[in-house]
Formats: structure tokens, sequence, C-alpha cells
């Protein structure tokens, strides 16, 4: 194995206040709070509507050259968006690189796909290991998250293109910080935890049970990863619960009825969201609309599965790819039948038992 890229000693940089931008997991609770304001609170949707658009960030450059990008059937209406998350420091924080260069240098923790079917009768996220060992075009083998490093968004984008042979229709770049004021905008959510722990450096304990997370508490449930044995992949999994517990909690009758809510919503999470040029909230709203039976049991979270873990030429912790679990879900994100896969393979146990169990709360 040869590396390429900067990894052992890499601090990310801090960001910068040009101006704002981004949340996580929160796209598809953004989607849902644009479907509930269209369908509930009629004209008011257009209030929301501009804060969003007005508190987001636009990314300049999100995709690679046209040219060199899978090509996509015109009569395939399933839908993909790369959602990436990082910790950058808060609200405001953005940097003019990321805006308007990808950004080039910086690196993402998490990584997610997420795929809508074209019949819009579920969502399937998945989660991709932040230090899965694969060939980042120009670049040879390195960690998935320096194709950031290399060549910013556009080079992510080009990298799950070449892995999955499948085009990327819409890109979010995300912060972790937001998940504190998500969480306090709703009155907390609550999450299953199997495993008892300490967030590292801190006093926050989180027992086995059922807890409410909000504010503070919430960002280090999702962030940490030092205090599980198995590291990422436990943080992964905390990270999938919490998803669907946010989609629990904004498809409540009590948040979806509630206009304030709904408000606060959108405008605290916002300033943590940049996006690319045509992910509008035109655009989130018209999906959101063809979303708008769908519950928190039809949001399938799961993890691309590896071949495990290894070390690199160079000493680096890495996990390694499973190239029949990518050509797997290759095939079923090129011919829309991820529900077949999700239900061969992750739901019966089988090669992508890996996953998180859908309406995991």
């Amino acid at each position: 194995m040869n590396s390429t890229t900067p990894d052992q000693g890499y601090v990310p940089r801090r960001m910068a206040p040009p101006k704002k931008h981004r949340a996580r997991a929160v796209l598809i609770a953004v989607v849902s709070v644009v479907v509930v304001a269209a369908v509930v609170a009629g004209g008011y949707v257009f209030t929301l509507a501009n804060t969003f658009d007005g508190k987001t960030e636009t990314l300049a450059s999100a995709f690679p050259d046209e040219e060199g990008r899978p090509v996509k059937d015109p009569g395939d209406a399933s839908m993909n968006i790369l959602l990436m998350g990082a910790d950058f420091g808060g609200a405001n924080q953005v940097t003019g690189n990321v805006i308007e260069h990808g950004g080039t240098g910086q690196r993402s923790d998490t990584m997610m796909l997420v795929h809508v079917p074209a019949d819009r009768e579920g969502v399937y996220v998945m989660s991709v290991m932040r230090d899965t060992w694969l060939d980042i075009p120009g670049h040879g083998q390195n960690k998935i998250n320096a194709a950031m490093a290399f060549g910013g968004v556009p080079l992510v984008v080009q990298t799950f293109e070449g892995l999955f042979g499948t085009k990327i229709d819409h890109v979010a770049v995300v912060d972790f910080q937001g998940f504190r004021d998500l969480t306090t905008a709703l009155g907390g959510v609550k999450v299953k935890n199997d495993i008892a722990f300490t967030a590292n450096d801190t006093d926050y304990f989180y027992p086995v049970g059922e807890l409410n997370l909000q504010g503070d508490r919430a960002l280090r449930f999702v962030r940490e990863r030092k205090s599980f044995v198995d590291g990422d992949f436990q943080r992964v999994k905390n990270q999938q619960k919490f998803l669907n517990a946010v989609i629990d909690k904004m498809l409540a009758a009590q948040t979806l009825t509630n206009p304030a809510t709904l408000y606060q919503v959108i405008d605290k999470v916002s300033p943590y969201l940049t996006l690319d040029k045509s992910f509008d909230a035109q655009t989130i709203a018209g999906l959101g609309l063809q979303l708008k039976d769908i519950r928190s049991k039809d949001v399938h979270s799961f993890t691309l599965p590896t071949a495990g873990t290894s070390r690199s030429a160079d000493g680096q912790s890495i996990v390694l790819e499973d190239k029949q679990a990518v050509e797997d879900v290759a095939e079923a994100l090129r011919t829309d039948t991820m529900e077949k896969y999700f239900e061969k393979s992750v739901e019966a146990g089988g090669s992508s038992s890996s996953s998180v169990a859908p309406g995991t709360p």
C-alpha cells in the first residue's frame, strides 16, 4: 500500500467567518419541515423558505467536470444526496475556502450517502467509514476522508461516483455543532443507548437506556469515539440512532402542527448548512412534497460493510474495503433496487449486517 496524503498530525483548520454555514443529519429533517410548512401552514412556507435560503451557504464548486461523471438515465427519478459532516466551530464559521473552492485542505469526519428511490416510498441512509482505504482519483490509495483535503468537495463526489458508478445529484456539507441548536429547538430527542460511557474530556455520562439528548450533551453523543473499543464504528451507530431520533421528533404531531417550533428549527439549523447551488428551499420543498407520506420507519440507516481493519504501509490505522459489498451497493444504486438490497443484506443479517436496524429510535 502506498500513501500520498497528509494524515498523521493533520489538524483541520478552524473555520474563519465570512458568513454562515451548516448542520448534518438534519437534511431529511429539513425536508420534513418544508413539507409540513407547505401542507399545514400554507403561506407560512414562504417565510421558512426565505429563512432557509437566507441563512444557508452555497458551494461555488460542488461537482467534478461533467464529462468524466457517470451518465444518469433520463428516466431514472431516484436521487442520491452526499452528506459530509465535520466540526468547523459553529454557526457563521465557514471559510471562503469551503464556499469558493469546495474545501480543499479540510477533512470530512462523517460521510453518508442518502438514496431516495424513484417511488419515494423510503429513504436509505448509508454511512461510509471515514478511514476506508481506497483509490482516490489522481492520488492513489488513501483514506476516503482525505479526498476533501486533496481536492475539496468535487473530489469527494468524484471518489463516491467512481466507487459506486452512479451519479450524485446533490451535496450538503454540514457541521456537528448544528446538533446542539437543533436538539434545543426540538426540546430534546430520545435515543436508546446500548453502551454506557463518559464522553472524553467531559463529565457527561451516558448510561444504558433511553436518553433525552439536548444541547451540548447531544453534540458530544454524536462526536464521541474514544470511549469505545471499536471507536468510529460505534460513533457511526450512535449517529444513525440520533438521525432516526431526530426524524421521529420532527414527524411527531406536536412538531408538525407548531409553526413556532418549525421556524425555530429552520432558523437555528440553516446557518450550519452549505449546499450545492441547485439544492435550495424550492428543490427541497419539491422533494419534501414527494416524501409527504414518509415516517421514521421508512428511513433505513446502515453502514457500508467493510473487510475489517489493518494498517497501511506508512503505519496509518485503516478500514479495509469490502469490494463485494461495494459492488452490491453499486448495483442497487444504479438499478434503484435499494429496498431489495436492504432486505436481503441488512435486515436478513447478510453481508451488511453491521448496519443499524431501521427505525431504531
